[in-house]
């Protein structure tokens, strides 16, 4: 099992639960963040620090997109390793719903 970030992180992007990570498994993406599947070690303590509800265990169902999509852009993405001020706007963002959808339509912003 792994954690995995999902579209909730989009356009939020705290960063609560990488000042609690043990091993810097989260990466930063301009839009949100990301956890590398084969660095995480299962702990789960970034999960309850999430604002936006965001991290989920991959045992949940639902979240394979996300998975592959977390180890696709943590390959790509430099690590974060401190907490770092969210995005201005991220409390407008909070709980909005398909933010993956709305943003697609804007190649220049997706995550």
């Amino acid at each position: 099992m792994t954690y995995v970030v999902t579209e909730n992180c989009i356009k939020c992007k705290y960063t609560d639960c990488v000042s609690v990570c043990p091993v810097d498994c989260f990466y930063e993406g301009e839009n949100m963040l990301v956890i590398h599947p084969d660095e995480c070690i299962d702990c789960g303590v970034c999960e309850p620090e999430c604002p936006a509800d965001a991290i989920k265990p991959d045992t949940e169902s639902g979240h394979e997109t996300w998975l592959k999509l977390n180890a696709e852009l943590a390959e790509q993405w430099p690590v974060i390793d401190e907490q770092i001020d969210p995005p201005a706007d991220a409390d407008q963002w909070l709980g909005k719903q398909n933010k993956w959808t709305e943003l697609s339509r804007e190649p220049a912003a997706r995550p």
